[in-house]
């Protein structure tokens, strides 16, 4: 489902040549939940970007889904993220002058879908993460739990192939932690939904399938 080979990511200034990740080969199984984790600055958020596609590598081949990345103009780019990936971000990234249900349609917005459709796959959705009592709420109304739950709800409701999760407990305390990650193994068990997530929390990545470890921009497993 996700293949990276040979992928080098050098960020250059006028003066400072920096290597965020160098040489790494990785590949992930279509319904594989695979956790990437190292230190801070080790070049996981990197990787996640270049895997998503909000980054480009300076060397090397992505292949997702057997389609290769490399040279596709950046309009196909983004019809290609929007169809098949999903987004979680630990600090949410809600709008919060849109209600919840608006939040989660939004994604829906831009494949063109009719609005009574985009209103039903988002009541879907919020239902399916335990919120359909909060449809017409704010996020500055929800707990951080809450806000995590609609990220979700967001980033599945146009049930993508692929979700990409970048800490996505990393501001939450162990209960609220442990339920997001109880919709996560579910999306993966119920819907074979490829997850990648970056996580510093190692009882949390030893529950997924295989665990992807970082150091210094390089894949050390």
């Amino acid at each position: 489902m996700i293949h990276l080979e040979n992928i080098q990511k050098i960020y250059r200034t006028r003066n400072i040549e920096t290597i965020a990740l160098d040489q790494v080969n990785i590949g992930v199984k279509e319904g594989e939940f695979v956790s990437v984790m190292g230190p801070s600055g080790c070049g996981k958020s990197t990787l996640l970007n270049i895997i998503g596609l909000l980054d480009k590598p300076s060397e090397g081949q992505v292949s997702i889904d057997q389609t290769l990345i490399n040279g596709q103009n950046d309009k196909k780019l983004a019809h290609f993220r929007n169809e098949k990936l999903g987004f979680i971000f630990q600090r949410f990234h809600l709008i919060n002058s849109l209600n919840i249900m608006d939040n989660v349609e939004l994604p829906l917005l831009y494949r063109k879908i009719g609005a009574s459709k985009r209103k039903k796959l988002a009541q879907e959705t919020l239902e399916r993460v335990g919120l359909s009592h909060r449809m017409i709420h704010f996020p500055s109304e929800l707990s951080g739990g809450q806000c995590q739950r609609v990220a979700i709800a967001r980033a599945i409701a146009g049930n993508p192939q692929i979700l990409l999760a970048d800490e996505p407990t990393g501001n939450l305390d162990s209960k609220m932690g442990g339920e997001i990650m109880e919709i996560l193994h579910q999306l993966n068990k119920e819907s074979k939904m490829t997850i990648v997530m970056v996580t510093h929390d190692e009882s949390l990545a030893s529950k997924t399938n295989r665990i992807i470890r970082f150091f210094d921009g390089r894949q050390v497993n």
